[in-house]
């Protein structure tokens, strides 16, 4: 099995896997929100958090594309 291959397997079982890391927010704000009663509050909470998390990670990711793709085309 190729190196290619087994990247591909890890990328994929580390997206089957996240959802499940990503419900874990800040949990004091958790426990301060639910306290209420108000669960769609607290939920409403979280997505922004993880919504303001993903923003950085996408642009550094795209930022590295961008030059792994100009370094390869010099290489040519």
């Amino acid at each position: 099995m190729g190196l290619r291959k087994i990247v591909h397997i890890g990328f994929i079982l580390l997206l089957l896997v996240l959802p499940d890391m990503v419900g874990a927010q800040c949990a004091m704000c958790r426990a301060v929100l639910e306290s209420n009663g108000n669960t769609d509050v607290a939920e409403g909470v979280n997505n922004g958090i993880v919504y303001l998390m993903a923003i950085p990670y996408v642009l550094v990711a795209g930022l590295f594309y961008f030059i792994y793709r100009k370094m390869r085309t010099k290489q040519s």
